[in-house]
């Protein structure tokens, strides 16, 4: 059995009962079915489904957003906005896939050569709660379009939103059995990655959980994208405004809680600059507002839960013992409404100065805690940068593109924004390096990780 619990007020939400393993036999077996006709449709005729559920998404986007501010905590004003995104990208892809997916021609040395792409098969994703409906959907969306089938298995804490996602494919008119969420436990995806029907995996999670899944996946040769997180750099060189600098390190730390795969995680900053913008980034970042997050106007809302809070207080006692200092926050909320006393909350927390051995450098953290580190030449913040068993993204910020554009091309991760914070696009790749995992999702490149990329060449007879 599987229970949920709003983070915000620790209360019960819903139980639900984990599917026999025979029922989660017959939903891949329809999902195979499925696929056998889902892959004859042209892209077209498939782009009708995603112009449909766009609709259905838009709709009910006030419902959808409360079932993933009441099971993970997240500000209602992001709830909403994570449904619009999800909107958004299937009137993309429909105008993107046929471009993305059409037959290639090369010249070789017959008289014709063409690359296709061909879907394989059904497709079992692991998605995580931070994104309930965002992260399943930009996983699915391209991989359906091309011709596959999914078959979802969400975090259990957001279960009641991935079921409203499957309602949302159902009311959309997508055909029986090509998006389905099951709720299993971890044996049950074992048994699912050993299935002949299951054709690839992907997931976003732990470390740990990606190697787990990528060992059993590998063990029944079926293709895995993984995507375990960052630590991603945040360098401000020492000519950006510092004005800006500030905001743009409290959108990119505090987003979702700071519980953001390719948030902003370590601020690495010019040595000339840093306590002028510790001071402004800790006086910033203070006066967000932390509370309830179904009101509006709510910034901060809960951590996942009382686990997560006990994370952050952890890093922050370890950086205080080996002398950071804590400009603002660093502790649960004292004076939060009788309702919320019991929530998973957690002041938005500076430190600095912070060094190379503290935890809040050294690994991820998932929650809104900012460590502040300085260096003085480039070379050095491409050291500290690099200095991480992540490679996900990174941001720089600086008016000099062109030095900016250098420092990018020797950093090792994924994805580098200059002057902008990290994010998920439909027409850009996103993935990483390292222990960050390998495969991307979205774009061109994302659409052909699990399709059969064919080569068809015809010569003389």
């Amino acid at each position: 059995m599987i229970t949920t619990q709003n983070p915000a007020t620790n209360k019960l939400i819903a139980t639900y009962d984990l599917m026999s393993q025979d029922t989660i036999n017959k939903m891949t077996e329809q999902s195979h079915s499925a696929y056998l006709n889902w892959k004859n449709l042209t892209i077209q005729e498939r782009s009708k489904f995603f112009q449909k559920l766009s609709d259905v998404l838009e709709k009910n986007k006030l419902e959808y957003a409360n079932f993933i501010t009441n099971e993970m905590g997240k500000p209602i004003s992001e709830s909403i906005a994570e449904i619009e995104k999800c909107a958004q990208l299937a009137q993309t892809l429909t105008q993107k896939a046929p471009e993305w997916l059409q037959d290639q021609n090369k010249q070789v040395d017959g008289i014709k050569h063409i690359i296709t792409f061909d879907p394989l098969g059904p497709i079992f994703i692991i998605m995580p709660w931070n994104y309930p409906f965002w992260q399943p959907i930009k996983v699915a969306l391209p991989h359906l379009i091309a011709g596959n089938t999914i078959i979802l298995k969400h975090a259990r804490n957001v279960t009641g939103s991935s079921l409203a996602l499957e309602s949302a494919f159902q009311q959309a008119g997508f055909p029986q059995g090509v998006f389905q969420s099951i709720i299993a436990d971890h044996q049950a995806s074992s048994l699912l990655l050993e299935n002949d029907i299951i054709q690839g995996c992907s997931l976003t999670g732990s470390v740990q959980a990606g190697s787990i899944i990528a060992a059993h996946a590998g063990k029944n040769i079926k293709k895995t994208v993984l995507e375990l997180g960052g630590s991603d750099p945040h360098i401000i060189l020492e000519d950006y405004d510092l004005e800006k600098a500030a905001d743009a390190a409290v959108r990119g730390r505090t987003s979702n809680s700071g519980q953001v795969c390719i948030g902003s995680k370590r601020f690495i900053v010019h040595k000339s600059i840093a306590d002028k913008f510790a001071e402004l980034f800790a006086k910033k970042i203070s006066t967000l507002r932390l509370g309830d997050p179904l009101d509006a106007k709510t910034q901060i809302g809960p951590l996942v839960d009382k686990k997560a809070v006990l994370q952050m207080v952890s890093f922050v006692q370890d950086a205080v013992t080996k002398g950071a200092k804590v400009l603002t926050g660093g502790k649960e909320p004292t004076s939060l409404p009788p309702h919320l006393a019991n929530g998973a909350f957690f002041e938005p927390t500076v430190l600095y100065p912070t060094t190379k051995d503290m935890r809040c450098i050294t690994e991820e953290t998932f929650g809104p805690i900012a460590p502040i580190i300085t260096f003085t030449t480039d070379e050095e913040a491409i050291e500290i940068a690099n200095n991480s068993e992540f490679g996900l993204g990174a941001t720089i910020w600086t008016n000099d593109l062109s030095r900016a554009e250098k420092i990018a091309r020797q950093i090792n991760a994924g994805g580098v924004f200059i002057n902008s914070t990290s994010k998920s696009h439909a027409l850009l790749p996103i993935g990483g390096i390292k222990k960050s995992g390998y495969g991307r999702e979205l774009s061109e490149y994302g659409i052909k990780e699990f399709v059969n990329i064919k080569a068809i060449n015809i010569y003389n007879p």
